[in-house]
């Protein structure tokens, strides 16, 4: 963490003094950011002194579940979120003949490869707590489609969600005919979140990208603050094949005069997204620098933090979430919220310190981490690349004293599946290899030939079913009395974990 910053005393220097200082700053940490960050704007100069349920279960009325079932068909039928044809015509378009409903409500804009939703449920939490009605769309869903768009932190009813397709599916038909390609599964459901979001009405909107962000579909609001959650290698078929390349495409969120908030980067990506700044007059802040986790400790439950934003520090912090991604992650979220009131830009002041702990306090993140049976303890964690599942072991060896951990993958076919695997084999002692009941699921043969190859043949075990996969798991894990503190984690997909949620009750 960095000192408290000049502009922070009331003896506070001339703010050019305070801006050839960045300079310094910069040029010590890297010279090939000096010139970048010498042109972009920061916050450093310019700176002074509640959340809904986790995850909803399909409709209790059987009529409802029927028209929810029968709107997922019709979504289904539509291109996938994997095919994409990367531009925002047919969004753009859909948003005019709705009469523009994401100009409705400032936004909040987040990108990046990791942690996205979580951030984004940390914002949500932080502006309820300030009495801020609040839209939230993420993706992709745990369990239930509502899940994507939430308001005042809890997912939208699905007769709610029924009704706002219903409203919207004629002016969707009217784009599908004037467009060389219908309008894709994600972008009706990003069309339908800005109009869910008009129509309640929230006072600000939360946002997470799809993929991306110069083509991707939410990329239609003109966000006063975007968030850049870390990047790593993801998506690299269609983003690009390294974090430079990747940050290229995701910065498309950063617009004129907006602030942007920049967990810590891959130097390569940070240049790229700095630089960009520069050309649209952005104002930067920097984790480590303007902002940051200045200290935490394990806790019963999740962890105690100690914050710096941008407005000061703020102590005595409890997230119920496990692991240093999720501190940074609060960080992240803390200074998004800040930049959101004109904290650091405008105002020399803190968030009043007991709202900022309500809401980090209620803050839950399905699937991240998350515990959902005892004896023995099985986790879920949705890491689907190399990076997460780096984040997702620290986090599990930190916070739980396992004597013998299971794990129990099934990971889609695009994504990076050795490296996830390498990823984990230092904490497990087995690993039963699965798949989910999608067809982007990786295919549980050539899956296990993977596993085999970095867990060896002793340590690997295959049951293409996921139910058998779990009882298999949790079987291993309780084999033994000497083994009485051993866990299962399930992992490699959102909708491998989705559907290990379900089988195991918590739907």
């Amino acid at each position: 963490m960095s000192k408290p910053r000049p502009s922070d005393r009331h003896d506070a220097p001339d703010p050019d003094d305070t801006f050839e200082e960045i300079v310094d700053e910069a040029t010590q940490r890297d010279p090939d950011l000096a010139v970048i960050e010498a042109g972009s704007r920061t916050l450093r100069a310019h700176s002074g002194q509640p959340q809904g349920e986790a995850a909803p279960a399909r409709p209790a009325d059987p009529e409802t579940d029927q028209a929810l079932r029968a709107v997922e068909q019709e979504l289904a039928g539509r291109w996938g979120e994997t095919k994409l044809e990367p531009s925002v015509t047919r969004i753009a378009a859909l948003m005019d003949v709705l009469g523009e409903p994401q100009r409705a409500y400032p936004s909040i804009h987040i990108t990046g490869t990791n942690g996205k939703t979580s951030t984004a449920r940390m914002i949500e939490a932080l502006l309820n707590a300030f009495e801020l009605r609040t839209g939230r769309y993420t993706s992709p869903h745990v369990q239930s489609i509502t899940e994507r768009i939430s308001l005042d932190g809890s997912p939208i009813e699905p007769e709610r969600f029924i009704e706002t397709y219903e409203d919207v599916k004629p002016y969707v038909e009217m784009v599908d005919a004037q467009q060389p390609y219908r309008l894709s599964f994600f972008e009706v459901l990003t069309g339908m979140a800005y109009a869910a979001f008009a129509d309640a009405p929230v006072d600000v909107a939360v946002v997470e990208v799809g993929m991306g962000g110069t083509w991707d579909a939410t990329n239609v609001i003109d966000s006063t603050v975007a968030v850049v959650t870390p990047i790593s290698l993801d998506h690299t078929d269609r983003l690009g094949t390294t974090p430079a390349e990747i940050a290229g495409e995701k910065a498309g969120v950063i617009k004129q005069g907006a602030t942007v908030i920049l967990a810590q980067q891959p130097v390569d990506a940070a240049q790229v997204m700095l630089k960009k700044a520069v050309e649209v007059d952005a104002t930067v802040a920097r984790e480590g620098m303007e902002f940051g986790v200045t200290s935490r400790e394990i806790a019963v439950g999740g962890q105690l933090l100690t914050l710096r934003g941008l407005g000061g520090e703020y102590t005595d912090i409890f997230l119920p979430l496990y692991g240093a991604h999720q501190a940074h992650n609060a960080a992240v979220a803390l200074s998004a919220v800040e930049a959101f009131f004109g904290i650091g830009a405008e105002q020399a002041r803190s968030l009043d310190i007991d709202a900022i702990r309500k809401a980090f306090a209620s803050v839950l993140s399905p699937g991240r981490l998350e515990v959902v049976r005892s004896s023995p303890t099985v986790v879920l964690d949705a890491a689907h690349n190399p990076a997460g599942a780096k984040a997702a072991a620290d986090g599990i060896s930190e916070a739980f004293s396992f004597s013998r951990l299971i794990g129990v993958v099934g990971t889609s076919g695009d994504k990076d599946a050795r490296g996830l695997l390498e990823a984990f084999e230092p904490i497990f002692a087995e690993i039963v290899i699965t798949q989910n009941s999608t067809a982007r699921a990786m295919d549980v043969d050539e899956l296990a030939a993977i596993a085999v190859e970095v867990f060896g043949d002793d340590r690997v075990q295959v049951e293409p079913r996921l139910d058998d996969a779990l009882e298999a798991a949790i079987t291993l894990a309780e084999e033994e009395d000497e083994y009485a503190g051993a866990g299962v984690l399930v992992t490699g997909s959102v909708i491998t974990v989705g559907e290990a949620r379900l089988l195991l009750g918590r739907g």
